[in-house]
Order: structure tokens, then C-alpha cells, then sequence
């Protein structure tokens, strides 16, 4: 079934998606917090008491909001194929215009037959609340560009990590793995087939869309492969403990975990003389599914901490995804090393 083009999130339009029910709430609660600030405001001389004129500026300035909320989600599909300026422009109008239609409404429907304002008190209620709309909307809708604006350099910067490290495949592993696969060449065709094959499949995932997201068990078969080239190595140093079935659609950045993968191996697996157990247990919550990635501590002969580049970039890329939160979680302690990854569930398509 085709898709609502006002669900449809747009790229380059810096102002959030009004059509849903989380943001319009948001925009509510702010918009009540705006009429609290302006109901402590001096009383005029003869007016309204102030939790009456608390709930005349509440209902006023909902109305307002509500209206500019429905009103910028059906044009939101217009919208995307505009400017950031000329979207700016088009914003500020159709606001100012919803300020005043209500503006004019509110007078003639209880400002004059109640109190008998007259043309004058008109004109300056008008002008003050137009005057109100610019400056609050304008601020609103800087910061809504402020907020787009860091979003893509984030997005960009996460990118190009993700471009260095799919990049760069650690060079001892590659080395290791060819000098398996040249080993196996004679005394095990099949597997040094499968080899070449995993190695390959490493490879264009490397190649892949750094923008894209990947469902988790194409990220799980990754980390499989690799782990099967790792096999043909270590031999039985090496045992995997898998715990990851049953859970949820979850989308993930591609390269996200396989990078947690190796550094098991190369900082614990590898340095171990009796090598170790690298465990992949996946946990199912309400709203998220973590995955973690244990192993045992290495030895004296260790790789050392590393540069924690993979670590970094996967906070960052996931951050980039998702959201600021800690979706990246390191728990050490004198027996092993653990690294948690949580993740958001897809939610089904309803169209």
C-alpha cells in the first residue's frame, strides 16, 4: 500500500514532523509553559483576575497551536521541496497568519461584546500579538535549524568514521586469513572455499552504504563469517557461545557489532595461550533489544587498550541513528570484558 507523503520524513527540512502525536504534544506542553510566563505579567487596571486570564491565554494561544501544528503537516509535503529560507518564510507567514485570524476572532467574538474595546485597544492587541508570534516563532524556528544543522554535521562526521573504519580491515587479519586460506588450498578445498567466501562477504560489507541501516541478523551473519575465518585459525582456542534467538526486528548500522567481535578476539582471544570463550547474548526489552559482546581478559601479552577508534565511532553512529543516550555500554572487571549495545525496535509499517 502507498505510504501518506505526510509521513514521509524529509531529509533536508529542518522543522521536526508535526503530524505526530509525541511532537505535537511537545508543542503543547511549551506552549502552556509560554502562557504561565505571560499570565505572571502585571495586571491591566480593570482587567480579568489572574487565573482567569490564565485560562483566556491558554485557550488562545492552544488554539494557535494546534491550528499551526495541522496546518504545517498538511503542507509539510510542499514544504520538503523548498529552501531552507524559503520554508523559513512560508513557516513565518502561515504562524502569523494563524496568529491573526484568532487574534480577530477573539476580539470580535469577546473582547468587544464583553468589554467594549474599541478600535484603538483593537489595533494594539493585534500588533502585540503579531509582534509575540514573529519573535517567539523566529526563535523557534532558529533553534529548529540549529538542531538540523548539528544533526547532519554529526551525521556526516559519523560517516566518515564509518568510511575509516570500513576501510580499514586490520591488516594482520587479513594476512592471517590468506595465509589460511593458502594452507587449506590442498589439504581442504571446501573450507578454504567457504573461507574466500566469508572474507568476500566481510569485504562488501565494507563497501556498503555507510547511511543505511541493516536488519540484525544480516549484522549477527556478519559477525558469523568472521568468526568462522577466526576458527579456521585459532583452532580450539577459540569457542563461541551464541544466545541470540527469538528477538525482535531490530535495524542496526552495518559494521556496529562484527568491530565488537574482533576486538574480543584480538585483546582477549588472541592473547590467551588457552584461548577463551567469546559469548554473543542478545536480551529482549519492552522498547529495545540489547546485544553484548563478552570475553575474557587477555593476557600479559596483551595488544594493549588500543585507540578505542571502533568504540567512539560506534557511539557516535549510533547516537547519529537513534538519538543522544548511552546505547554503547563497556563493564570490565578482573576476570572479563563486556560491551552492550542497545537498540530501538523497528515499529511494523502501518501502510
Amino acid at each position: 500500500m502507498k505510504r501518506d507523503p505526510r509521513s514521509r520524513d524529509c531529509e533536508d527540512l529542518y522543522l521536526p514532523n508535526l503530524c505526530g502525536i509525541r511532537t505535537v504534544f511537545a508543542a503543547v506542553v511549551i506552549t502552556q509553559l509560554f502562557a504561565f510566563v505571560l499570565a505572571l505579567a502585571p495586571l491591566e487596571a480593570g482587567g480579568a483576575g489572574r487565573w482567569s486570564r490564565l485560562g483566556l491565554l491558554s485557550l488562545f494561544m492552544q488554539w494557535i497551536t494546534l491550528f499551526s501544528c495541522s496546518v504545517l503537516c498538511l503542507v509539510r509535503p510542499y514544504l520538503c521541496r523548498l529552501k531552507a529560507p524559503a520554508v523559513t518564510a512560508v513557516a513565518m507567514a502561515i504562524l502569523l497568519a494563524i496568529t491573526a485570524l484568532f487574534s480577530e476572532l477573539t476580539y470580535q467574538l469577546y473582547y468587544e461584546p464583553v468589554f467594549g474595546h474599541g478600535p484603538d485597544w483593537h489595533l494594539r492587541f493585534l500588533g502585540r500579538n503579531l509582534v509575540i508570534a514573529a519573535i517567539v516563532s523566529g526563535l523557534v524556528l532558529r533553534y529548529f535549524y540549529v538542531q538540523q544543522q548539528w544533526r547532519r554535521n554529526l551525521r556526516a562526521e559519523s560517516e566518515a568514521r564509518l568510511e575509516a573504519l570500513q576501510a580499514r580491515i586490520r591488516p594482520h587479519f587479513l594476512f592471517n586469513s590468506m595465509n589460511t586460506i593458502a594452507a587449506l588450498t590442498r589439504s581442504a578445498p571446501d573450507r578454504a572455499e567457504a573461507a574466500v567466501e566469508n572474507l568476500a562477504d566481510l569485504f562488501r560489507a565494507s563497501l556498503s552504504d555507510a547511511r543505511a541501516l541493516i536488519p540484525l541478523e544480516e549484522e549477527l551473519a556478519l559477525c558469523r563469517r568472521y568468526l568462522e575465518i577466526e576458527q579456521l585459525r585459532l583452532g580450539e582456542r577459540l569457542r563461541v557461545q551464541w544466545s541470540v534467538d527469538g528477538l525482535p526486528p531490530v535495524r542496526v548500522p552495518p559494521l556496529t557489532l562484527q568491530p565488537l567481535v574482533e576486538n574480543a578476539i584480538y585483546h582477549g582471544i588472541e592473547t590467551r595461550g588457552d584461548g577463551g570463550t567469546v559469548e554473543i547474548h542478545g536480551e529482549a526489552g519492552p522498547r529495545t533489544v540489547t546485544v553484548t559482546v563478552r570475553n575474557p581478559r587477555g593476557g600479559e601479552d596483551g595488544h594493549g587498550q588500543g585507540n578505542r577508534l571502533a568504540l567512539a565511532n560506534i557511539r557516535q553512529r549510533l547516537a547519529a541513528h537513534f538519538g543522544p543516550g548511552e546505547h554503547l555500554k563497556i563493564r570490565e572487571t578482573a576476570a572479563d570484558y563486556a560491551a552492550s549495545v542497545t537498540l530501538p525496535v523497528a515499529r511494523e509499517d502501518p501502510g
